[in-house]
């Protein structure tokens, strides 16, 4: 892409993007004295759609106005609303996706069913440096099925004198362990180098060695195009504050291939996930509704459900192509700005990246408090990076070039 290193550039490039108004659909931050913010964190926390409140106060009213009527009136399909713009996001069949608990909760559940060792195929591979949440739920569903992480447990680190994988090093696991792996699960975004993996090969290399192959998307959903059903993905999981822009705490999505829809093997079973058509004659043997749906435990929560519905009604009419490519293209211009603006930063993140860049910095703890209190709002992990975020929907390429311009002014302090 041929970028300038200029604030008429950036202007320009505002001026002729497709997707700018959707920056006037959500609440912009600002600071103490009412001063605009540059809000570079939607890979931790996305903002809030504007429609949100007025979509929350229907809720409340018909809560109020017709109690448990409510139910039967709008909410007992309430969650079959995000189905299909929730497939559309993770490349799926509606019938693959359904809205449920949290993220870890999910991975629990998903695992119950998907991770079932036996004596020769025990083993499961993850990246060394996943989301500790990852690790957790990994390591405690080995203990739980009575093995131990030093023989189960394979951790794919990078390179010495590396900060990322290399690709090469996940295929050469898998063809190592062969037939002794359960389980291939990988987070297909590092949180915290922005690698993006190439999931597809992973899957289908898996998959010849006879492999369950899950991922944890939870920096992938909204911010890169995934294609899970043609990759042949047997489960994901992902949260929706993020890319998303659903909220904290808003509830999480699940993925499950139709392939396993008739599912005979283990899972924990709740009332919302048996059969529809019985459900309120309240049997006794649990009926599994033949898709997605069948994973639910318990009925939805509504309100935490009403701003993801708002935002992905945004992505629906943004379009998940449209949306990467403005991303590819605001982290692009980020990276070629701080290549040429501040040689004194390492950017960590590779080339297969998504809508983020990890630098690191020296002294970067003083760099990034300094950011914050200047009104960058961005993010730190421990021991030296920083991670920005532009998002596609509401950030603007004047906001990249100001960012790398106040790096610059607090580097020179």
């Amino acid at each position: 892409m041929n970028f300038k290193d200029s604030i008429s550039y950036a202007e320009k490039e505002d001026q002729e993007d497709q997707l700018s108004h959707f920056r006037q659909k959500f609440f912009y931050p600002k600071d103490s004295l009412d001063k605009k913010i540059i809000y570079f964190c939607g890979n931790s926390l996305g903002l809030q759609p504007k429609s949100v409140p007025e979509l929350i106060k229907n809720e409340l009213e018909l809560w109020g106005e017709k109690g448990v009527l409510g139910q039967h009136i709008r909410w007992v399909d309430f969650h079959e609303r995000l189905a299909k713009p929730s497939a559309n996001i993770v490349g799926a069949k509606p019938s693959e996706v359904v809205i449920m608990n949290a993220l870890t909760v999910n991975i629990h559940l998903l695992l119950v069913s998907f991770y079932h060792p036996q004596k020769k195929r025990f083993k499961v591979i993850i990246e060394k440096d996943a989301f500790p949440s990852d690790q957790y739920a990994i390591e405690s569903q080995i203990s739980f099925h009575g093995y131990n992480k030093e023989e189960a447990l394979v951790e794919i680190a990078p390179r010495d004198g590396r900060k990322v994988l290399d690709e090469k090093d996940i295929l050469d696991a898998i063809e190592l362990h062969g037939d002794s792996i359960a389980l291939i699960y990988l987070g297909g975004v590092n949180y915290y180098t922005g690698q993006v993996f190439d999931m597809e090969s992973i899957t289908s290399f898996g998959k010849k060695h006879g492999a369950t192959i899950g991922f944890n998307l939870a920096h992938c959903a909204g911010n890169i195009e995934l294609e899970l059903h043609d990759w042949g993905v047997d489960f994901a999981s992902w949260c929706t504050y993020k890319y998303l822009c659903a909220g904290p705490g808003s509830p999480a999505g699940v993925f499950i291939h139709e392939d396993h829809h008739d599912w005979k093997g283990p899972r924990f079973a709740g009332w919302w996930g048996h059969d529809k058509n019985t459900r309120f004659k309240m049997p006794a043997e649990f009926s599994p509704i033949k898709t997605a749906e069948g994973w639910q435990i318990s009925n939805a929560p509504i309100m935490g459900m009403i701003p993801l519905m708002a935002s992905l009604e945004l992505y629906e009419k943004a379009g998940m192509e449209n949306i990467r490519n403005k991303g590819i293209k605001l982290t692009g211009y980020l990276e070629f700005l701080i290549k040429i603006d501040l040689p004194e930063v390492s950017i960590i993140t590779p080339n297969n990246k998504g809508s983020q860049l990890s630098i690191s910095i020296k002294k970067g703890r003083q760099v990034f408090d300094r950011l914050i209190e200047e009104g960058l709002i961005c993010d730190w992990r421990e021991p030296d990076v920083i991670r920005l975020a532009p998002h596609p929907l509401f950030n603007t390429f004047q906001e990249v070039f100001n960012t790398v311009k106040l790096i610059r002014d607090v580097l020179n302090e």
